[in-house]
């Protein structure tokens, strides 16, 4: 098999909901970071690039008709070069990036752009076709997130629990109290706010220009993050279920707009193209968990990458789960046997404090833990998400 290496890659900085990117299209957004890619590139022959793969959970608005193909197109990439978009839901732009890195393995690519794309903001409400003439029973559904237009089969089977139910089951599976999801929610601010200040994240995001009645200002950093909360803040917000509950809208992520890409290569592409890797991928895998306790998923799925490649968790110096809530990644985390707050463990904070559009985590949490492998001298990376309807994935990076 051909190695897979991880060249180069950014992200947008993530918005707000509403907020600074809300008036980006979707395909546009999903462009952004290719042409950050292209221009850090001028030398590369980018009509020798075999595919574009971008992830996206919604794709029911102007992220429709292959938004993948749409940004590679409106990036300036040539038409020649291919693109797919891919849904894994939350990990869909891990997804891309191991999809990408199988396709150089097998031999069948040798450079590839993967990653992926989310605008919250603009995902729209869609209607049902009517059943019969003159229905007046039409469904309306908002597609920013979770169920719509449900299976009755499948909510009679398995459930269709909202995510924040789901966070809420394992917490009362698992034990997690409140004051424990508060407690790593605020530490995930505050690693958030540490990185910001060390200068961590401006190596991986790419500032948007953003367009204003007064002239365009520059969008620089991640939006989401509230470096000025604490405790006491923490614990005056309300259980988002109800007074017995303990999901709050601050131990949990937010809605988010935002875009990432790397730039995959084979050890050939490198030697012909000049290029120097950043990471090796040695390798991708993926579970299935009970959809009312999704949140648990990255842990059969780490097992089962750990079992394929030898590799004990010890032997990764950074773990990244990505934070859908505090109380999954810490059920995640006791399960795998690591402490609340394990230093290894979203050492530069994750979505509770940055935001998590959809389709671009995977590809976020996969740059982030490449870059700070180098930063840092360290050798390998672990990155994994849960998955809406009970899934997990996790990827192994190492320093080659």
């Amino acid at each position: 098999m051909n190695r897979a290496y991880l060249v180069d890659a950014t992200r947008t900085p993530f918005g707000r909901y509403g907020g600074a990117l809300a008036g980006v299209r979707c395909d546009d957004l999903a462009a952004l970071p290719l042409i950050a890619l292209r221009q850090r590139h001028p030398a590369l022959d980018w009509t020798a690039l075999d595919e574009v793969i971008l992830g996206c959970a919604n794709q029911s608005g102007e992220d429709n008709r292959n938004v993948a193909r749409m940004a590679a197109l409106l990036s300036g990439l040539p038409e020649t070069v291919p693109a797919v978009t891919v849904n894994r839901l939350c990990a869909s732009g891990l997804e891309a990036i191991g999809q990408g890195a199988r396709a150089i393995a097998c031999g069948e690519a040798d450079l590839i752009v993967a990653g992926g794309v989310e605008s919250m903001t603009r995902a729209p409400y869609v209607m049902a076709k009517a059943g019969n003439g003159f229905d007046r029973d039409q469904q309306l559904a908002d597609t920013t997130l979770g169920w719509r237009f449900v299976n009755p089969r499948m909510q009679a089977g398995f459930g269709v629990d909202s995510m924040t139910r789901t966070a809420e089951n394992l917490a009362r599976e698992h034990g997690i109290a409140r004051a424990d999801q508060d407690a790593y929610a605020l530490r995930s601010q505050q690693r958030a706010a540490h990185a910001r200040r060390q200068g961590w994240f401006d190596e991986e995001i790419v500032p948007v220009s953003i367009a204003q009645e007064t002239g365009s200002i520059d969008f620089e950093h991640d939006e989401q993050p509230r470096p000025d909360t604490d405790l006491e803040r923490l614990a005056s917000l309300k259980p988002l279920l109800g007074a017995d509950t303990s999901i709050t809208a601050g131990n949990a992520s937010a809605i988010n707009d935002g875009a990432a890409a790397v730039l995959l290569a084979s050890q050939e592409a490198l030697e012909t193209h000049g290029l120097e890797p950043l990471a090796r991928i040695i390798g991708m895998a993926s579970a299935g968990v009970a959809p009312r306790l999704m949140g648990i998923g990255p842990v059969p799925a780490i097992h089962k990458l750990l079992a394929r490649t030898g590799l004990d968790l010890a032997d990764f110096d950074r773990i990244e789960i990505n934070e859908a809530f505090a109380a999954q990644v810490l059920a995640c985390t006791r399960a795998l046997g690591l402490a609340d707050d394990a230093a290894q463990v979203n050492a530069n904070g994750g979505a509770i404090a940055l935001g998590h559009p959809l389709g671009a985590s995977g590809a976020r949490l996969a740059m982030t833990a490449a870059y700070a492998l180098r930063r840092h001298g360290q050798r390998r990376a672990l990155v994994s998400l849960c998955v809406g309807v009970g899934q997990g994935v996790a990827l192994a990076l190492e320093i080659p």
